[in-house]
């Protein structure tokens, strides 16, 4: 294949597994925040503001693909927007760090009378899907990535994670109703920004990981959340994107069975080893956030090459980049996904 692609059908035949004229470079947004100092000097569009203001998040997400940068547009750039709409106090950060949540909805996994539903018609819920329809206005040829957090990382972001750890063993019915309840409203925050425009879904569920959770509880309560949110938002949306952190060795055999188009994983990971384990999914990944901010730009190259020797399909950070990152980082990035022609 020699003619070029357009930057969102490049990514969407790459998450289908079909030919592309070479890997898309992207980096999602929301945990696997895509925002860097040098973009916010460019755009006048600067954190914590940004989280707040839909036509400030807009501007800076649009800032990456519009510098040189990675190929999409992804909103939001932290995971405390759901938790926030229910209920959880969150301090915006600075300039450099992201939102964090900084106390818990819940007394315990059984507190359901202190959560409320998640609030779509005010506050950050709102100014991110005006984010998603004013990018999407913006340049039909770039995706623009929606993003929730994951529905393990979420309930954890609502309760104390040590009580809802020891409650999968202790009080399964307990967390079977949260789960329930966050999923549902996962589902209801992604159908708001794939109505104002998003083209591509990604869950990322950094507490929610075979490492954490050991692979029977991967099993018993991740796949089916994650599956709960992709069954009912995968057909609106033209491809779905589930971020898993940590070592993926010991849950690689059940990853099939998460109903997404692609796995995206840590840097910890081998591609080469769950290109051979996986054979329903498209791969994304897996260089190292550290190398980004750090290595050389021959170095870097030279990762991004193997990575992609591995089996990458779409090239992307391990992780969330850190806001200090140098946006030449990113350019050498995507510079080595351009220079991977397709035979």
């Amino acid at each position: 294949m020699t003619t070029e692609m357009t930057e969102l059908k490049r990514l969407i035949d790459a998450l289908k597994r079909e030919p592309v004229d070479r890997p898309p470079c992207i980096c999602p947004g929301g945990m696997m925040n895509m925002i860097v100092e040098n973009v916010m000097d460019l755009t006048n569009r600067t954190w914590p503001e940004a989280h707040l203001d839909g036509e400030a998040m807009a501007e800076l997400a649009a800032g990456q693909p519009e510098n040189g940068g990675f190929e999409n547009y992804g909103v939001p750039f932290c995971m405390t927007v759901e938790a926030e709409a229910m209920g959880a106090p969150v301090s915006m950060g600075d300039r450099i760090h992201e939102p964090r949540v900084t106390g818990y909805v819940m007394s315990n996994s059984d507190d359901m009378a202190s959560l409320k539903e998640m609030d779509l018609s005010s506050g950050r819920t709102t100014q991110v899907c005006r984010a998603i329809s004013l990018l999407k206005k913006r340049n039909g040829d770039i995706p623009v990535i929606a993003n929730l957090t994951g529905p393990i990382s979420l309930a954890t972001s609502l309760v104390d994670p040590s009580l809802f750890y020891k409650d999968m063993k202790k009080s399964p019915e307990k967390v079977q109703t949260l789960m329930d309840f966050v999923v549902e409203q996962l589902v209801r925050f992604g159908r708001a920004q794939v109505e104002a425009g998003a083209d591509v879904l990604t869950i990322s569920d950094p507490s929610g990981t075979g490492e954490i959770l050991g692979p029977k509880a991967f099993e018993r309560w991740a796949i089916p959340a994650l599956n709960g949110i992709l069954d009912r938002l995968s057909p609106s949306v033209k491809g779905t994107i589930v971020h898993i952190c940590g070592r993926l060795g010991g849950v690689a055999h059940l990853l099939d069975d998460i109903r997404s188009d692609c796995i995206s994983f840590d840097s910890i990971t081998s591609a080469k080893e769950l290109a051979l384990r996986l054979s329903t999914k498209s791969l994304m990944g897996n260089v190292s956030t550290l190398a980004i901010e750090t290595a050389s730009p021959e170095h870097l190259k030279r990762m991004a090459k193997v990575c992609m020797d591995q089996g990458i399909d779409i090239l992307a950070p391990a992780c969330g980049i850190g806001a200090g990152t140098a946006l030449s980082q990113v350019r050498t990035l995507v510079d080595s996904a351009k220079e991977r022609k397709s035979s």
